[in-house]
């Protein structure tokens, strides 16, 4: 199949100023295994063609899955005459000048995860379910388990001399837990498992590890866990709390096109104002980026989906807001460069600023460390739930794994212990971050229609002060 040149050139004789085509093509495959019990197996694919034109300020969209001449330019063409009609009252949308980028690039695979064999993945849930179901302790009567894999192949071209070509597979897992015991409770327990690469990269995942690692940690909360007293504590979270702050509290406020007002109706709006880089947000312990480039990460890329080349983006630096993430539209219009934020999750959806791998750089101290420096404290590991408004300004996080912290050491397990704070807040509690990052897998959800992209959050444990906890 040819890329596509002969509408971009058709469309640039027809007036357009700027005209992209994208083809892409996406295949998933995954295993369900239902309290022990294996259900079909689920494979899906799709296949179209995206295209995107600039007309004196207006910019129109249109896709199609039917990858005939005639469809394709009938398309074109229907993007090209709603680009005309708007351009009248168009808020005169442009691009940033960026360098053209051509070539191939991709993930190194051996075995294809699409393309694995279905035994090979219902004897890794069967040993998941095996692991989970030897915990002593609490029973788990519900555990819900989906593995497998997907393909994502794109061929992108522009009026402006990029040609690039890419293919990323990835594997992932999607567990639910459920812990349960008379006169105890539940608890329920969401593992996400994703990274980019080949089937055989499940070894090293070990994903039956994971899962009884953390059932282990439920089964100890609900049986011995107690519940918090509200007060103001200091705290030391784990990477997996620290991530999913970075993400939320950080990440998506500093997308641009939040703060310009365009997700407003969407996914919300931003505490963040466009003249607000250079603003103290947190204390200087606090550096949080997003960076694409991560090998294997679950977010990586090479090029975004404007044909930018992939970069380290720092957000947060000596907890100073230091950067947005940006696309070329608003980068034009911030008067700024893009970096390699715009992502496109199917054929059918166009490019929109998203995240990648984002997450709290690592400090200097050894978990240990951070422990000895909390006389009477607690240690949240993980989470089971979070919350954040609109402007991403007002947090909730709640504790699922957590403890009390003793004299510097870990005492007895606590249930339930929610921190509830303003971004502004919670940044300025930082006071020490450990150097033992960990990732994260997350499906990060934006746009309308909605675009679940594959990203990690991460973090390293970090110490924060003095801040107030209530409980169940």
């Amino acid at each position: 199949m040819d890329n596509g040149e002969w509408l971009v050139d058709l469309l640039m004789k027809e007036g357009a100023d700027y005209v992209e085509l994208r083809h892409q093509r996406n295949v998933d495959f995954s295993l369900v295994v239902k309290n022990g019990t294996p259900e079909p197996p689920e494979y899906g694919e799709a296949y179209g063609a995206a295209i995107r034109v600039l007309f004196k300020g207006a910019m129109a969209f249109a896709s199609t899955n039917i990858l005939t001449k005639g469809s394709l330019r009938e398309n074109g063409l229907r993007a090209l005459r709603a680009a005309k009609a708007m351009a009248k009252t168009s808020s005169r949308v442009g691009l940033s000048e960026e360098k053209a980028n051509r070539g191939s690039w991709g993930v190194d695979c051996k075995v294809l995860p699409t393309e694995v064999d279905t035994g090979k993945v219902l004897e890794l849930l069967k040993g998941v379910d095996a692991a989970i179901s030897s915990v002593k302790g609490a029973k788990f009567p519900k555990r819900l388990l989906i593995f497998g894999g997907d393909l994502e192949e794109k061929k992108y071209i522009n009026s402006q001399g990029t040609s690039l070509a890419s293919s990323v597979p990835r594997i992932s897992g999607y567990f639910i837990l459920t812990a349960y015991e008379g006169g105890k409770g539940s608890l329920q327990r969401i593992v996400q498992l994703g990274e980019s690469g080949g089937w055989e990269r499940v070894d090293l995942m070990d994903p039956a590890s994971i899962a009884k690692e953390e059932a282990e940690g439920m089964s100890r909360v609900l049986l011995e866990g107690k519940a918090v007293n509200p007060g103001r504590y200091n705290v030391v979270v784990g990477g997996e709390v620290s991530g999913i702050m970075s993400h939320e509290a950080c990440g998506h406020p500093q997308e641009a096109d939040r703060i310009l007002g365009r997700e407003a109706a969407q996914a919300g709006e931003s505490y963040v104002k466009r003249d607000m880089l250079g603003r103290r947000i947190g204390s200087p312990a606090v550096n949080i980026s997003d960076n694409p480039a991560i090998p294997n990460s679950n977010g990586y890329y090479a090029y975004d989906d404007e044909g930018v080349r992939a970069e380290k983006k720092v957000l947060i630096r000596d907890g100073i807001i230091s950067g947005f993430l940006q696309n070329r539209e608003t980068a034009y219009e911030l008067g700024a460069k893009s970096n390699s934020a715009a992502r496109a999750t199917a054929y059918s959806r166009e490019p929109i600023i998203r995240m990648s791998n984002t997450y709290t750089e690592p400090g200097d101290r050894t978990e240990e460390e951070l422990f000895e420096s909390v006389k009477d404290g607690l240690f949240i590991k993980s989470f089971q739930e979070w919350n954040i408004d609109d402007i991403r300004w007002n947090n909730r996080y709640v504790g699922l794994e957590a403890y009390q912290i003793k004299g510097g050491e870990l005492k007895q397990p606590v249930r339930s212990p929610i921190i509830e704070a303003t971004t502004e807040v919670l940044f300025s509690s930082v006071e020490a971050v450990g150097k033992d990052l960990i990732f994260k897998a997350a499906t990060c959800g934006k746009g309308q229609p909605e675009q679940g992209a594959a990203v990690w959050t991460g973090g390293p444990s970090m110490i924060m002060r003095n801040l107030f906890i209530k409980s169940r």
